[in-house]
């Protein structure tokens, strides 16, 4: 995971170096409004929109993984609540046999 830190930052630096070296100033329209704005802002708002949507189309697989991975810890104490009672139920049956074991070598003796 740290890697992919690494190669995030390691691509932001480079982008805003990208962007400090054209840093003329470009007119701009967007939906019908006209402005001025230094290509490198553009460059690094661009950028950053980029990085937001990245992020907004990822958290659906986050929040899916999520929930799978508490359905499986859930399942997985399920799992080991029903071991223990079958656990529970051998060592009880174990007693059992050694109790009748016993009983019937009482009898055998007499």
């Amino acid at each position: 995971m740290q890697i992919f830190s690494l190669i995030a930052v390691l691509v932001a630096l480079l982008a805003v170096m990208f962007a400090f070296q054209n840093a003329v100033p470009i007119s701009l329209t967007f939906f019908n409004i006209n402005f001025q704005a230094s290509l490198a802002i553009l460059l690094i708002w661009t950028l950053a929109m980029g990085i937001l949507i990245g992020l907004l189309l990822s958290i659906p697989s986050i929040v899916k993984r999520n929930l799978k991975i508490a359905k499986h810890k859930t399942r997985m104490g399920e799992l080991e609540n029903e071991a223990n009672q079958s656990l529970e139920t051998i060592t009880h049956q174990r007693q059992r046999i050694e109790n009748l074991e016993k009983h019937i070598n009482s009898q055998n003796n007499l």
